[in-house]
């Protein structure tokens, strides 16, 4: 789907455009029209993006080269609202000092948000345990310092945004998304009520599509991080919470490994990192890569498709090559349909 003369426009602007942004994709992996070409022939009603975990180590102000070629790939998907899932930034570092952590924010803004938002993208963010832990104080103070203020200008239509941007909620181009804190294993109990009234509420009912994102996932997917603190605790309450407020899918962060899975009535879509660390699967031969990820709805059809691009090549992962189960200590979990329904 080629990008709208307006986006070329704001991108030339921000030096991601013109003749220098061809020639930044042509230093890549793949050739320029590469990922255009393996994108969904078919255009669909709504698309949207998804990125997650794309900080460096600890302290970092800066990216690896990965992080914006990825986002340039999926910028000329043309997406309409870009959804990230958290670790946007290397902190969770005691003794960090505020000049420091806001410096890493500030290069968040140059190298992430300023493109997507001059691209007329809209930007959601979940707060990710690198980007503000529970416990780690001066890091939640330095994530409102920087997200409040921009509030207004990420191009999002808030239904409730009284504790932006830990946990809110918007609709967006008929789709309901609901964020929550899950910057550790535990959602506060109280945030827990307030999804549970949220996805209840008209909003969310009338919406043509449910979504809630958080940063920590309900299972384990990569080797390293199947273990207590890298998963939510109580997952089972949360999937029956998602599933009574009929929600489409949970999208997570957190494990640097791409997983589609769906397990009762609901996908887990399991992002992988566009940042450093990639990891491997519990099981399979995939190596572990930079991935970011699209979802393309029909609203007649009532379908969605999933779509994930290795950043190294600009081209989609071939969904077969992914083991059909996991096992881990959550049990086993379904590798999920690459085109499924949309649940009503």
């Amino acid at each position: 789907m080629p990008l709208r003369r307006r986006q070329l426009l704001q991108l030339a602007a921000s030096g991601l455009g013109g003749t220098g942004w061809l020639l930044a994709r042509g230093r890549a992996a793949a050739a320029p029209q590469a990922s255009l070409q393996a994108a969904p022939q078919v255009a669909p009603d709504l698309r949207l993006g998804l990125i997650s975990d794309l900080n460096s180590s600890y302290g970092s102000t800066t990216y690896i080269p990965q992080v914006s070629q990825g986002l340039r790939q999926l910028l000329a998907l043309n997406p309409a609202l870009l959804i990230c899932a958290g670790d946007m930034v290397a902190g969770q570092k005691p003794g960090l000092s505020t000049a420091q952590l806001d410096a890493m924010w500030e290069g968040f803004a140059r190298t992430v948000l300023t493109p997507v938002r001059q691209a007329g993208v809209p930007f959601l963010p979940a707060v990710g345990n690198h980007d503000g832990a529970p416990g780690f104080r001066a890091d939640r103070a330095a994530v409102s310092r920087f997200w409040s203020p921009r509030r207004q200008a990420l191009g999002l239509r808030f239904v409730d945004a009284a504790d932006f941007p830990f946990h809110y909620s918007v609709l967006q181009e008929q789709v309901f998304v609901l964020v929550w804190d899950a910057s550790s294993s535990r959602i506060p109990a109280d945030q827990l009520d307030w999804a549970r009234r949220q996805l209840a509420g008209p909003q969310a009912r009338q919406a043509r599509l449910r979504l809630v994102v958080g940063h920590l996932p309900l299972a384990g997917v990569s080797q390293g991080r199947d273990r207590p603190g890298e998963m939510l605790d109580q997952a089972a309450a949360v999937q029956r919470l998602l599933e009574e407020g009929r929600v489409q899918a949970y999208i997570s962060g957190h494990q640097h490994a791409w997983f589609p899975a769906r397990r009762g009535q609901l996908d887990r879509i399991q992002l992988g990192a566009l940042g450093s660390g990639p990891r491997r699967l519990l099981q399979g031969t995939i190596p572990p890569q930079q991935t970011f990820t699209t979802l393309d709805l029909r609203w007649q059809a009532e379908s969605l498709l999933e779509t994930t691009y290795a950043v190294a090549t600009g081209q989609p992962l071939a969904w077969n090559r992914l083991p059909a189960t996991l096992s881990g200590r959550s049990g086993s979990i379904s590798r999920n349909t690459q085109e499924r329904s949309i649940r009503r």
